[in-house]
């Protein structure tokens, strides 16, 4: 099916002749087979957007129809793979065409020649359904693949191929009259398939204490981190990618400054993954869309990285997928709907804003896989969003709100404080926490919820006597309300606050969090119950106990009995100051 361009317009281009193209079909554009998708149909018509830079095609160039969507290969070679938007291989092209991308160039997504060691579970006379497993692939240190029965394909298994070396192409089976081999292949705006969608209950630990403690997010939950320029964004999915409780990280950059990009890309090889020892890339794909490559790629990225994800979840993984960020994916979206001239909604975005990120977040969640067993996957999926100059109103951010279920709002004014990660707890939220609730109790401690509403209350309680000091200064309050103020600042400096490139501060186990919290919070009931017995608040706040407390981030995991005893120092050295 051959087309000729009618009109070009940036990454858009309208060809004629394209009757017999469906939605979202890939098509090859111009002489150097520019790589492009149809998003709407008129007639004859097709206007598709192009993944590349579009300068030199011109009226009566070539459209020619693939008549198939984009799609993703997926198959052993996934991890430790760097991709761009549209899952072509940034190493191989740089083998092709050097520092540039060069225009045109046509890759395979993964390696077709490279041998894996297949072992098979399944045997023949076996009667299988879509997503049971045939066998495994060690496709890393830290990852098993497992090699599914594909989606629509079930019967009795007439072969399978003995363990041994097999490329992704070659016949590992035949199911009735299907031949199967390693790879599949998923168009990227399709969610696979699943049995059943099911309310998460358990927290997804990131090690970071304000998440952890205060807003936690559960395995197969949503989050949104949205915050103005320099307040750490970034800094907290970096976090999140190297600490959280996942197995498989899907990190896609989308649409962020290349700089940025490359910390990523130098960082993640050399990070150690705390749960195996290996490089943190062994449970890794990257998916690189910078800002200075072609806008419409951005829309495509997204997809890609959660098709991705849901290839693992149907694994029965823990996925946790993080976008950065979903703002510079709107503004491809309010581009290709401006050269497209629709009826534009709010600044200028398209009116489906809205449903496009309704869809991406809701292919995340906790599920049960299909297949014959009660296998449970889940996906993650946690989204930077850059609103300009930090205002939480604009489209975007209102958007993904009335969406996520936890929100980590980045403050400016903390960021300019060096308190990171600057998370305002006095504007964020999960509404996880319910749910959660019971974890908590039964694997950390019965009290917890109690101690948690309690720093909560001490927080609040210091927002609003901060605007009684600005005015009068802190000596114009009680004695009890400057123990309050000590003890938030207390919370905020020694608790919320975390060193990212401390090798101990950098993570912090629940058991650790709790006694952290338990510290500070004993600390400030034995307070009150000694300036109710009259003793002078200067002399509280010099217990050198104090010192301890402030340290104990810097405790490491494997001294964590050395909290315990600090608890002791504390009532020892307030019982004394009673007497």
């Amino acid at each position: 099916m051959q087309g000729r361009i009618v009109k070009v317009s940036g990454p858009l281009i309208v060809a004629e002749n394209m009757q017999d193209v469906k939605m979202f079909d890939v098509v090859r554009v111009g002489e150097k087979k520019l790589i492009g998708e149809v998003i709407e149909l008129r007639g004859d018509r097709a206007s598709v957007q192009v993944y590349e830079e579009t300068s030199g095609l011109s009226v009566g160039d070539m459209v020619q129809s693939t008549g198939e969507p984009l799609s993703v290969e997926l198959a052993p070679g996934l991890i430790e793979s760097i991709f761009d938007g549209i899952q072509r291989p940034l190493n191989t092209m740089w083998q092709l065409s050097g520092d540039r991308i060069q225009r045109g160039v046509q890759v395979k997504s993964l390696n077709h020649t490279k041998q894996w060691e297949f072992i098979p579970v399944a045997r023949i006379g076996d009667e299988v359904i879509a997503g049971d497993t045939l066998g495994t692939v060690q496709e890393s240190v830290a990852v098993l693949h497992k090699i599914m029965v594909p989606y629509g394909v079930h019967g009795k298994i007439v072969s399978i191929a003995d363990r041994g070396l097999y490329n992704i192409d070659q016949t590992i089976a035949t199911i009735g009259d299907n031949p199967i081999c390693m790879l599949q292949k998923w168009p990227v705006r399709k969610g696979r398939p699943y049995k059943e969608k099911i309310s998460p209950n358990l927290p997804m630990i990131t090690g970071q204490r304000v998440i952890d403690t205060l807003f936690p997010i559960a395995k197969g939950g949503t989050a949104a981190v949205p915050g103005p320029f320099g307040s750490g964004k970034t800094v907290v999915q970096h976090q999140l990618a190297k600490w959280a409780d996942a197995q498989i990280i899907i990190f896609i950059g989308c649409g962020e400054r290349g700089n940025e990009m490359t910390d990523v890309l130098n960082e993640f090889p050399e990070l150690k993954d705390p749960k195996s020892g290996e490089p943190l890339m062994k449970r890794t794909v990257l998916i690189a869309n910078t800002s200075d490559m072609p806008v419409a790629a951005r829309e495509a990225s997204i997809y890609t990285g959660i098709t991705i994800g849901e290839y693992y979840r149907d694994m029965g993984y823990t996925v946790a997928v993080m976008a950065d960020s979903t703002s510079r994916w709107a503004e491809a979206l309010r581009e290709m709907s401006g050269r497209l001239e629709e009826m534009p909604g709010e600044e200028g975005y398209p009116a489906y804003l809205a449903s496009r990120l309704a869809g991406f977040y809701e292919r995340g969640g906790l599920v049960k896989v299909l297949g014959s067993g009660d296998t449970v996957g889940a996906i993650s999926a946690i989204g930077a969003v850059s609103p300009p100059g930090g205002d939480l109103s604009e489209p975007v951010c209102q958007a993904t709100l009335r969406i996520v279920k936890v929100f980590w709002g980045l403050s400016s004014e903390l960021a300019y404080r060096r308190h990171f990660p600057a998370i305002d707890w006095m504007q964020s939220y999960s509404l996880y926490d319910d749910k959660l609730e019971g974890w908590y109790k039964d694997n950390v401690a019965t009290d917890f919820a109690e101690s948690k509403v309690e720093m909560m209350r001490i927080l609040q309680e210091e927002s609003q006597l901060d605007e009684i000091v600005r005015l009068v200064g802190m000596d114009a309050l009680s004695y009890k309300d400057r123990l309050t103020m000590e003890v938030a600042k207390s919370i905020r400096e020694d608790f919320l606050h975390q060193n990212a490139f401390d090798e101990v501060d950098t993570y912090t186990s629940m058991t650790k969090q709790y006694k952290m919290m338990k510290l500070i919070i004993d600390f400030y009931h034995l307070a009150q119950s000694a300036l109710d017995q009259d003793v002078d608040l200067d002399d509280i706040l010099n217990l050198t106990v104090r010192e301890q407390i402030g340290r104990a981030k810097y405790i490491p995991e494997d001294e964590i009995e050395r909290l315990d005893d600090i608890a002791k120092e504390l009532k020892q050295q307030m019982l004394q100051l009673v007497k």
